[in-house]
């Protein structure tokens, strides 16, 4: 039996969901979206460090979303969203938690779990080192990034990354990730 899709996303928009879909992600799509996002942060008077941070990682969730996902399955219900992905964005106690999901080969998986846990092992300082280093020594890859989102997401919350790989068939899981980006982290980098 595959991951049902649809259930995952109804957990995820429940609560205090400030801004939620599913469906085709394209530029447009994310620029409505981070348009969206900064006026209601500033609507709702959020902390100006508070809405920068959680602009930041939208930005860099929304680029993996973006460049990282893998067409949808051929049998997947929705056929019309070439670049099919979902967002939620839940207001919590003392910030924001934001949440991705989106189709990847599972012979894709153990790379990028592998890059998330050694992302999750280091320390906010080896973090900063690393997002220095990787700015420093920069190659596009095929797919138009240069491994620094993740770890930027890391920096920017100074929490660790909490995902999850649901297998959707024998080719294709859902890589799902959510980052809580807290108003009260004051010793990160906004």
């Amino acid at each position: 039996m595959s991951f049902d899709v649809e259930d995952y996303f109804s957990a995820v928009s429940s609560g205090d969901t400030i801004l939620c879909f599913k469906g085709n992600v394209d530029s447009e799509r994310i620029n409505e979206t981070l348009d969206t996002i900064e006026e209601k942060l500033i609507r709702d008077n959020e902390p100006p460090r508070l809405r920068k941070r959680v602009y930041n990682v939208l930005v860099e969730s929304l680029q993996n979303l973006y460049h990282h996902m893998e067409k949808a399955p051929p049998d997947f219900h929705d056929q019309k969203s070439e670049r099919y992905g979902m967002l939620a964005i839940n207001r919590t106690g003392n910030g924001y938690r934001i949440y991705t999901c989106n189709f990847i080969l599972n012979d894709n998986i153990p790379q990028l779990e592998e890059k998330i846990e050694q992302i999750n092992r280091s320390t906010h300082k080896e973090i900063s080192e690393l997002y220095k280093f990787i700015l420093n020594h920069q190659r596009i890859s095929a797919k138009g990034g240069g491994g620094l989102g993740l770890v930027d997401i890391a920096r920017k919350t100074g929490n660790k990354l909490e995902y999850s790989f649901k297998k959707y068939n024998d080719k294709y899981s859902l890589f799902c990730m959510n980052a809580l980006v807290r108003e009260d982290n004051k010793n990160i980098n906004t």
